[in-house]
């Protein structure tokens, strides 16, 4: 309506004045900064606090704000490092990690982390540098198409040609990677742009057209997994890491104490319910207990929950659990049937999905409606108690098991235990109690050799109060072990439990089963070369060394008590323990073999 109405003119009060700019002087310009400054203000704004990188030419604008900025940089010693210690960062928070590198060689070493955080849904933000906009196409000097490259590998990705297009692409990327099923987000920068003159204001809302995802449960699906759960008598709760990235591990114990139901956990979700809890019946798949596979296979219902059936969990897909029904429970709906197919489909957060289950099944209860798997429940606890894990103490020599399991009683569960990849991973998994979530970080699903130290170093970062044991292998210890370097100028004090069996155990263990015991080219020799000891003294850590089991606990102890700088421990076990109980790639679960010339029989007649 106008302001002169009636042959009236309506005077604005003072307040509309004064929204209006009138009589009040002028707003100061925009501060005009480079585009460098911008990122650097947009990753503060973002709440980052740590980021781990490392300098080149077209990131370098990048890092003359830095040097003033309140976030802490953590100068690696390969990109590679920077990576791996951002996921470990993020799988010990939560929050959201951070890596930087420079154009062509720089960015194209984070396709390893990438590739790993993709496939482990972590959430994490690489900053790349990029040549020149003028120069993108050219094959100028360390110029590498990062953001094809990492299509395939990342959440998302973005090229920021545009110094003014900072601010937004930074807001877009913590979203992305944090939000829906957690993930890497790559933003690629070119370097024209972080020198260009630019304003810099933080986005107050986003707006991403066909990017909803999904977090509440839709109730229908909800009611049709409880009618499915009632009926059930040989369910079983199939955990999976989403139920540790969604914080669902409270809800979790919840519903499989309401409901009694046996609750395997894959590999991605150790700690999500206590090891010691008797409804839980360990970890599934290729190296899981006996219990866990036989109650996957002889189920009638699995209660899938944040898990994707992977390969690795289900052997041969054709004779996985061949008699149950799939509730599958999860954020991303192309995982939904990708694999199996579903019967009662839930697109949602896990803790929301569970959450919404207890509800919905502690209302059937109070009506008298439960679901009757006492059988059941007595044939796992009977398998699981005949096919308990263990392992044959070696006549001569060091047991890798034993050492795991002495570390997990020294150090306890309030420690956070990150593994690299093989057997070490596996022993990891089974004899480490796990009673809390985020205390276990490994790669799963790329299996990255040389994850556990850079790793162990972003979860040190992110839980500075906690003790961080790395348990790695002789192999992939000496493919990020510069990063020891690192963690002692740095202050970053880690522990690193060394299994040294000279060998790459896992292939060697393959080769000694299925390749008549042809051992070609996993012979490491590390008992002889590096001195590991002595390669962390040079580091500036401490280096001590086992092979007794006699002195297992006492050299545990002294690592224990060092909290200053790294601590390196050369166990030197025996080389021909292998990783039991064990599933053939490519076989049926039917076929796990619990020893050597052992194969259970799941019998279940009495149900």
């Amino acid at each position: 309506m106008s302001e002169q109405t009636a042959g009236q003119t309506t005077r604005p009060n003072p307040s509309q004045l004064a929204a209006q700019g009138v009589g009040r002087p002028p707003a100061p310009a925009p501060e005009t900064i480079t585009g460098a400054q911008s990122l650097i203000r947009s990753l503060e704004h973002a709440g980052v606090e740590e980021i781990f990188g490392i300098p080149g030419g077209a990131i370098l604008p990048a890092y003359d704000p830095l040097f003033d900025s309140s976030i802490r940089h953590i100068l690696v010693r390969h990109e590679q490092g920077a990576g791996h210690a951002a996921q470990g960062y993020a799988a010990a928070t939560g929050k959201v990690g951070v890596c930087m590198a420079t154009s062509g060689p720089g960015a194209t070493n984070l396709v390893t982390p990438l590739a790993d955080a993709y496939m482990d849904s972590v959430p994490v933000v690489a900053i790349t540098g990029q040549v020149g906009a003028s120069m993108i196409g050219t094959d100028a000097f360390q110029e590498a198409d990062i953001r094809g490259i990492t299509m395939p590998i990342t959440k998302h990705n973005f090229l920021v040609t545009d110094a003014a297009d900072i601010p937004r692409v930074v807001a877009e990327a913590f979203y992305l990677a944090r939000t829906g099923r957690p993930g890497p987000v790559l933003v690629d920068v070119a370097k024209s742009a972080l020198q260009a003159q630019t304003t810099f204001t933080w986005p107050t809302e986003l707006t991403l057209p066909g990017y909803r995802p999904v977090t509440r449960p839709h109730a229908k699906q909800i009611r049709e997994a409880t009618r499915a759960m009632l009926e059930a008598r040989k369910p079983v709760l199939y955990v999976g890491g989403g139920v540790i990235r969604s914080g669902a591990a409270k809800e979790l114990r919840t519903l499989a104490e309401l409901t009694g139901m046996p609750v395997v956990t894959t590999l991605m979700a150790l700690g999500a319910f206590p090891d010691s809890h008797p409804q839980h019946l360990g970890m599934p798949g290729m190296h899981g207990t006996v219990a866990a596979v036989a109650a996957l296979q002889k189920s009638d219902l699995l209660v899938t929950l944040g898990a994707r059936f992977d390969d690795r969990v289900t052997g041969n897909l054709d004779s996985f659990a061949p008699g149950a029904k799939v509730i599958h429970a999860d954020i991303d709906p192309a995982e939904i049937g990708k694999n199996r197919a579903v019967d009662v489909p839930i697109v949602g957060d896990a803790r929301e999905i569970i959450a919404d289950l207890v509800v919905s099944l502690q209302a059937e209860a109070d009506a008298g409606r439960t679901g009757d798997y006492e059988g059941w429940v007595a044939f796992l606890a009977g398998i699981k108690q005949k096919y308990p894990l263990g392992y044959d103490a070696p006549a001569e020599g060091l047991a890798p098991q034993y050492v795991i399991e002495r570390l997990s009683a020294i150090a306890g569960p309030e420690a956070v235990y990150v593994s690299g990849v093989g057997q070490h991973q596996m022993w990891a998994a089974h004899f480490v109690q796990y009673e809390n979530p985020r205390t276990w970080i490994n790669s799963g699903g790329l299996g990255t050799m040389g994850f556990a130290v850079p790793a162990a170093m972003g979860a040190k970062v992110g839980r500075p109060e906690a003790t961080v044991w790395a348990v790695d292998g002789d192999g992939c210890f000496q493919m990020t072990n510069q990063e020891l370097a690192t963690c002692t100028i740095e202050g970053i004090p880690v522990k690193i439990a060394v299994i040294n069996n000279e060998s790459l155990g896992m292939v060697r263990q393959w080769q000694t089963l299925f390749y008549e015991g042809r051992y070609s080219n996993t012979d490491l020799q590390s008992k002889r070369v590096p001195d590991f000891v002595k390669l962390a003294e040079a580091y500036g850590a401490v280096g001590l060394s086992c092979d007794d089991p006699a002195d297992v606990d006492a050299t545990i102890a002294k690592a224990m008590e060092i909290n200053d700088v790294p601590v390196v421990v050369d166990f030197r076990v025996e080389r021909d323990a292998m990783v039991w109980p064990m599933v053939a790639a490519g076989t049926s679960n039917d076929d796990i073999k619990h020893a050597r010339d052992l194969a259970p029989e799941f019998e279940e007649d009495d149900l």
